[in-house]
């Protein structure tokens, strides 16, 4: 849940490393200069479509035989309705909508839907403590997601006795950049935090940093999850930490909060 602030930030000459896939990488990063941060925008995970395929046209021709539809994100939110709009100039009625999140959720609203999310999270684990989703004898599940992804959705819902079916709609990679433009990211703007919120992200980020002479592991990171903060922790940074939610305003108060406690509360660079 977002909190609620009166005070301004003030991130005035500190600097902010975004490791995001684009256009969110961009719009966060609007928000830390916002507040007096100095930003590099350095997107390690990257994303395009998967052409159609004849399986997964039959799929979504199908849509009216599920009961439910999850996307677990708002960019695979995204392109299902894109693709859906092709063939459903109306959707079918009495589909349960679910979003992983409430990025997710604001995306399947926006296009006039109600969607289920929880109250409290924006994981996997989070979506599946819905009741909704608790009892699914027999029920067909629509699963949009990218080409890779965990299997906990899918593994408990089957456990549940849903028949869910995976939809791939997109690939994720990291961007293949040049050792020069790793040295300018990581040790020239030398950042005082980085924002890294996917585990694939953060593993693209201790590959390309392996070989750079960076102090990013005495930095705050800032990650999803409590999985991911493990990870992070694991890798050897020593201040992982896991924001309020995943909005962009409680990304930079939590950033915020991290290095004021560093300065003794004042929120500066000394």
């Amino acid at each position: 849940m977002a909190t609620l602030r009166t005070e301004p930030l003030n991130l005035a000459g500190r600097r902010i490393l975004i490791c995001r896939p684009e256009p969110e990488a961009s719009r966060l990063a609007l928000q830390f200069q916002a507040a007096g941060a100095e930003t590099h925008v350095f997107p390690l995970v990257q994303r395009e479509p998967l052409p159609e395929t004849p399986e997964r046209r039959t799929t979504l021709l199908s849509l009216d035989e599920f009961s439910h539809v999850i996307a677990v994100s708002p960019y695979a939110a995204r392109l299902l309705l894109e693709e859906l709009d092709t063939w459903w100039p109306q959707l079918p009625v009495g589909l349960n909508w679910y979003g992983v999140g409430a990025g997710t959720a604001k995306a399947l609203a926006e296009y006039g839907l109600r969607p289920h999310k929880p109250d409290d999270g924006w994981t996997s684990e989070a979506l599946l403590e819905l009741p909704a989703l608790a009892h699914l004898e027999g029920e067909r599940v629509l699963v949009a997601r990218g080409e890779e992804g965990r299997e906990l959705t899918r593994r408990t819902l089957e456990e549940r006795g849903a028949r869910v079916t995976v939809l791939p709609l997109y690939r994720r990679f990291c961007p293949d950049y040049t050792a020069a433009e790793v040295h300018r990211a990581l040790d020239q703007f030398a950042p005082d935090a980085v924002i890294a919120l996917s585990g694939e992200t953060l593993n693209n980020l201790i590959a390309l940093s392996a070989n750079c002479s960076h102090n990013l592991n005495d930095r705050p990171v800032i990650v999803p999850a409590r999985r991911i903060a493990d990870q992070a922790r694991t890798a050897g940074f020593n201040a992982p930490c896991i924001p309020g939610s995943l909005a962009d305003n409680d990304i930079v108060a939590a950033v915020a909060e991290q290095l004021a406690g560093r300065d003794g509360g004042s929120g500066k660079a000394k």
